[in-house]
């Protein structure tokens, strides 16, 4: 057993796949599954489910908490011996689209002024996906909506913020929207939580005949509604920040429905880690960073 042993234990769990993961780390398969064998054989478990997917089995993330914790004194080792007391390393954010869009850029700087050498790189998906990968480990922390229950998480509040029904500046009231024979939406995905609230909305509206259209882009999703193809809803900050200039138009809604909560989450098992904990301790410190 060596620390590349843990390199390559963790390049198949965040990958979930033993091809991928010899790819990431540049070798073969056959060398990942010789790796990865000889690991199991070493412990005396199995790390792996080996179904149609490959994912950590109860002891994999066991060994997985321990992975990081090695990792994290082979990088204070290394910082204390050359005397360099910077922190150095990687870490991978997963973002809701809308924050991936808007926010991250300014993030990524202000990180980066403090923290040169510690590499940041986000991933954008909806927020059941994003606490999937928290939880197995494939992302370090993530900004999703809330709510969440779930014990092995950590959560920090980062902002609260009002949604709002947005349609093109042809509307006056949302009478108009509501009288077509057929009211049109255009959303993200299933699992965005813009796209629930959304179709609660219309069905307290009494409104089922409805027609979808998916887009992917949150600009995808302004252009459509600006030419006055659909009506959507997003925060009221975005539009008023990014988008002030468009044909738009804004409708409130209820106070249940009309505001969400953006928290960062991490698992438990990783509050000592100083790469993360610097991550967090931005918003500690400047909750208006988003």
């Amino acid at each position: 057993m060596n620390t590349n042993d843990f390199k390559i234990f963790e390049a198949v769990a965040a990958h979930g796949s033993f091809t991928k993961a010899a790819e990431a780390t540049f070798t073969v398969q056959s060398n990942v599954t010789a790796r990865i064998k000889s690991l199991e054989e070493e412990f005396g478990v199995s790390l792996f489910t080996r179904t149609r997917k490959v994912q950590l089995t109860a002891a994999g993330e066991t060994l997985m908490h321990y992975c990081k914790q090695i990792s994290q004194l082979i990088e204070t080792a290394k910082r204390e011996l050359s005397g360099n007391d910077q922190l150095i390393g990687h870490l991978k954010i997963g973002c809701i689209e809308t924050t991936m869009a808007l926010k991250v850029p300014g993030l990524i700087q202000r990180f980066n002024t403090t923290y040169p050498d510690i590499e940041l790189e986000f991933k954008a998906a909806m927020s059941p996906a994003l606490i999937h990968e928290v939880m197995n480990y494939k992302l370090d922390a993530a900004f999703i909506t809330a709510p969440i229950t779930l014990p092995d998480l950590e959560q920090q509040l980062i902002k609260e913020e009002q949604l709002v029904i947005v349609s093109s500046g042809k509307y006056e009231t949302l009478n108009e929207i509501l009288q077509d024979p057929q009211v049109r939406i255009i959303v993200f995905e299933q699992g965005c939580v813009y796209r629930a609230r959304l179709e609660s909305w219309l069905s307290y509206q009494g409104i089922i005949n409805y027609k979808s259209t998916i887009v992917n882009s949150l600009e995808g999703i302004i252009n459509f509604v600006e030419a006055g193809l659909a009506i959507t809803i997003l925060p009221l900050e975005l539009i008023e920040q990014y988008y002030p200039n468009r044909k738009l138009r804004t409708f409130s809604i209820g106070k249940e429905l009309g505001s969400t909560t953006t928290m960062l989450i991490y698992r438990k098992n990783r509050n000592q880690d100083p790469l993360l904990q610097a991550f967090v301790g931005m918003y500690s410190s400047d909750p208006d960073i988003l």
